[in-house]
């Protein structure tokens, strides 16, 4: 569905990302674990389209969805509007604004940057799923999330996968690896393993 081949990415000196291949197929769920700086954010930036390799490239037509760790929103513009805005763009109804309102539990109408932490994080997840994607790309997408909340965002991301679609997320929470069907460990800016013990013996 979706695939980096030999992505990489420098900034000057310092290389971030070393040459990687990541393939996304049907139905499987990826869990990229690393400490910080290990290049997790970086791999999922280049997938989603958000930031440009360095060398390599990236194949696939999927729809994707894409959760940074920082919000990506208006902070001036109510939850409401702030999905209104990307659906319009999006081509999403207003249909689709209401159920993600509803579904991810959110103040509908205050200004998104006097929400909580959890409270933005959870707009992010309902933010991209505005498009229905077919792939789903997360950077560490409960971090700040209450047990709660956080098993509410996965009932959403594995309905993404449950329809035949990829989830791809990033996380330093060794109990969320549960949820993946497959790991890759990275470290130091390259794939070391593929398991959790790769980078958190």
């Amino acid at each position: 569905m979706l695939r980096a081949v030999a992505v990489a990415r420098r900034y000057g000196d310092v290389e971030a990302l070393a040459p990687t291949d990541l393939a996304l197929a049907s139905g499987e769920t990826v869990a990229l674990v690393g400490p910080n700086g290990a290049g997790k954010s970086t791999l999922l930036a280049i997938l989603a389209g958000a930031l440009e390799p360095t060398s390599g490239h990236v194949e696939g037509d999927a729809r994707v969805g894409w959760v940074p760790q920082r919000p990506a929103h208006y902070a001036r513009l109510s939850a409401r509007e702030n999905l209104a805005l990307f659906a319009e763009l999006e081509g999403s109804s207003d249909a689709v604004v209401e159920r993600l309102l509803i579904r991810f539990d959110l103040p509908a109408d205050r200004a998104s940057g006097d929400l909580s932490i959890g409270n933005r994080q959870r707009l992010n997840v309902a933010l991209s799923l505005l498009a229905e994607p077919n792939v789903l790309l997360l950077d560490e997408p409960t971090a700040s999330l209450d047990p709660v909340q956080r098993r509410r965002v996965w009932e959403a991301v594995e309905e993404v996968r449950g329809e035949g679609g990829a989830i791809c997320f990033a996380t330093q929470n060794v109990e969320e690896v549960a949820h993946a069907t497959r790991v890759v460990a990275l470290q130091g800016g390259r794939v070391v393993g593929s398991r959790v013990e790769d980078v958190f013996a």
